[in-house]
């Protein structure tokens, strides 16, 4: 599943819950707003967790590629460096 696709169903979730939980609260208004709130608080923690996890997997794959790319350009520059001079591979 796509990460954009999740946030959306994590987001559509919220706002069920949300609805449902004004709808169906047994305690008055002000217990139910800081219980949301408190809700609210922990499920954008779970996403900023979430997020930064994604980014610092972006991050290593970004730095791995870039250590490959530079080994590529090395090796090949010698290999080309090796020919012009008369020496084969």
């Amino acid at each position: 599943m796509s990460t954009g696709k999740a946030l959306l169903g994590v987001m559509a979730g919220i706002a069920a819950g949300v609805t449902l939980g004004i709808l169906f609260a047994p305690d008055k208004g002000t217990a139910t707003r800081k219980k949301m709130t408190k809700k609210g608080e922990d499920y954008v923690a779970e996403m900023e967790t979430k997020f930064n996890d994604m980014i610092s997997g972006i991050s290593e794959k970004y730095e791995t590629l870039k250590e490959k790319t530079t080994l590529l350009a090395e090796n090949g520059k010698a290999k080309l460096e090796e020919r012009l001079h008369g020496k084969t591979v």
